[in-house]
C-alpha cells in the first residue's frame, strides 16, 4: 500500500520512490512483479503523471525496476544481485577486519562514516 502525505515536506516523487524502493529492498514487491502502469498509480494516488513517471525513472536508474515498453515496468532482478554484491562485499570485509585484528564496534563505525561520506 502507497501512501502520499501532501503536508509532508518530502515530495510526493520521492515519498513514492522511498516507498516502491523500501517494498522492493524487503521482498515485499518480488522481482518480477509487475507494476501498476504510470497513468493507473497516478489516479490512484491523485498525483501527476510526471510524479509518478519521475518515481519510476529513478528507481529505474537505481536497477531496481525495468521498463519493458508497452508490457510496463516491473521490479528487476538487478535489484536482487546488488543486494547479493552487497552480500559479498560485507563478507570480504569482514575477512579484513578478522585478518587485522579490529573489533566489531569499530569495523561498524568504519563502516557508517563511509556510507555517510558516500551519501
Amino acid at each position: 500500500m502507497l501512501v502520499i502525505d501532501p503536508a509532508s515536506p518530502v515530495p510526493p516523487f520521492e515519498q513514492l520512490r522511498a516507498q516502491l524502493a523500501g517494498q522492493i529492498q524487503d521482498r515485499t514487491l518480488a522481482v518480477g512483479t509487475r507494476l501498476p502502469t504510470i497513468r493507473r498509480l497516478a489516479a490512484d494516488l491523485g498525483l501527476a503523471i510526471n510524479t509518478v513517471g519521475r518515481a519510476y525513472r529513478e528507481l529505474e536508474e537505481a536497477g531496481l525496476i525495468e521498463t519493458r515498453g508497452a508490457a510496463g515496468s516491473f521490479v528487476s532482478a538487478a535489484g536482487e544481485q546488488g543486494r547479493e554484491r552487497a552480500g559479498r562485499a560485507a563478507a570480504e570485509y569482514a575477512a579484513v577486519i578478522a585478518s587485522i585484528g579490529l573489533d566489531t564496534d569499530e569495523a561498524i563505525r568504519i563502516v557508517r562514516a563511509a556510507l555517510t561520506k558516500g551519501a
